[in-house]
């Protein structure tokens, strides 16, 4: 494709599907410029660099979280829908966990969702550092929650190119397991549950439970500047 023919938010697009099949390792120009049918040259008159690529991708994906809004829903029904939709955004695009960490991911989209969810915990009465602590609490969790999950994937991944690598350290962790009836008694009772069924529980769980101790705080604390 020339390059008269390209444009950004294409090129984006297509950035943005090669992070969610092959990861941040996965991207380079070249095969970026084999699924767009163009010369990589062509995608440097519209994005500087690899780098740039990531973070124009980052700023895409963070668009994708609905803001809900909490004079409608209520703060505690907005907040716990806006942490379930980022979980969801982040379990999608697993590469975005990883590029924190190597690249500085902060753009228009990430300010537009960080301004809204300030905006939800101040509905609900946070203010000075407690509306920091608020917000950064929930969405702690919900980072957690999803880098625990992105790890599993990688290893299954990785287990699976190893001719059952994995398999065998599962096994060799549940005959460890078995020692303890603690941890014996919890893996009997999670064998025949739906393992992503189990995920969202346990994120709805983490949330509600973050969100009883946010108003519990609420009660019983003076407001703060």
């Amino acid at each position: 494709m020339p390059r008269e023919t390209l444009t950004r938010p294409q090129i984006v697009e297509a950035a943005t599907g090669l992070l969610d099949r092959d990861g941040i390792e996965g991207l380079s120009m070249r095969k970026l410029g084999a699924t767009l049918g163009s010369g990589a040259t062509s995608i440097y008159w519209h994005v500087s660099n690899r780098d740039d690529l990531i973070r124009l991708a980052a700023d895409k994906v963070w668009a994708e979280i609905p803001l809900h809004d909490p004079a409608e829903k209520g703060w505690r029904q907005a907040a716990a829908e806006v942490a379930d939709d980022t979980y969801r955004m982040l379990a999608k695009h697993v590469w975005l966990i990883p590029a924190f960490s190597s690249h500085l991911l902060y753009g228009e989209s990430l300010a537009r969702y960080e301004d809204h969810c300030y905006s939800v915990y101040e509905a609900a009465g946070f203010t000075g550092t407690d509306l920091d602590w608020a917000f950064n609490t929930v969405f702690t969790f919900v980072l957690g929650t999803a880098l625990g999950d992105a790890a599993e994937r990688s290893l299954r991944r990785t287990g699976a190119g190893e001719h059952g690598a994995l398999a065998d350290a599962k096994r060799e962790a549940d005959e460890l397991a078995q020692r303890y009836p603690r941890l014996r008694a919890r893996l009997d009772a999670q064998r025949d549950i739906d393992p992503r069924a189990a995920q969202f529980d346990s994120l709805d769980f983490g949330i509600a439970t973050i969100l009883d101790g946010l108003e519990a705080h609420l009660a019983r604390s003076p407001e703060r500047d």
